[in-house]
C-alpha cells in the first residue's frame, strides 16, 4: 500500500475523529465528510483513497462509538498507523474493516504529507526518505476479517 501520511498527535479521541453532532448518521459517505473535522476541517477534501492516518499514542480513546472507524473507512484511509491505540477503538476498527497498525516510533519517522509505503506481509513501513520501521504484524485471522471488509462480511462468508 502506498499513500500520503496525514499526521496527528496523541490522545486523538472519537469526538475529534467524528464530532458528536454527526452521530445521527451511520453511513460511510456522510460520516467521511466530517472525518477529523475536530482538528482539520479540510481533511476530507485533502484525503484521497489509499492515504494513511499517522498518530501518536492512545489513538481512538474516548467513547466506544463505531462512527469513528466508519468515518475513517469512508474517507478512503487504507490504514491508521499509530504508536498505540485505545482498546475499544481497535476492536471497532477491525469490526468495520479498518486496519490499525501499531508502530512505536512512527511519529519520529513520518512528517505530515509524506508519501509512505506499507508492506503488510513483512510488517514494514517505508518513509519517503527511505528509512524503515517495523510494525506489529496482524495475525492471519485479523487479515482475513479486514480483507472481507469487516466482521459481518467475514461471518457471512464463513457461514456460506
Amino acid at each position: 500500500m502506498k499513500g500520503t501520511a496525514w499526521k496527528f498527535g496523541n490522545d486523538i479521541d472519537t469526538d475529534i475523529i467524528i464530532p458528536g453532532r454527526y452521530l445521527i448518521y451511520t453511513d460511510e459517505e456522510t460520516l467521511s465528510k466530517h472525518c477529523m473535522e475536530g482538528l482539520d476541517d479540510k481533511f476530507s477534501e485533502k484525503c484521497k483513497k489509499g492515504d494513511f492516518i499517522v498518530a501518536g499514542t492512545n489513538f481512538g480513546c474516548g467513547s466506544s462509538r463505531e462512527h469513528a472507524p466508519i468515518a475513517i473507512k469512508g474517507a478512503g484511509i487504507s490504514a491508521v498507523i499509530a504508536e498505540s491505540f485505545a482498546r475499544i477503538f481497535y476492536r471497532n476498527a477491525t469490526n468495520v474493516g479498518v486496519p490499525l497498525l501499531e508502530a512505536p516510533g512512527i511519529t519520529d519517522l513520518v512528517k505530515d504529507g509524506d508519501e509512505i509505503e506499507v508492506d503488510m506481509s513483512k510488517g514494514i513501513i517505508k518513509a519517503e526518505n527511505g528509512d524503515e520501521i517495523t510494525f506489529k504484524k496482524l495475525p492471519p485471522f485479523m487479515l482475513e476479517i479486514l480483507e472481507k471488509g469487516g466482521l459481518i462480511e467475514y461471518l457471512k462468508n464463513k457461514r456460506e
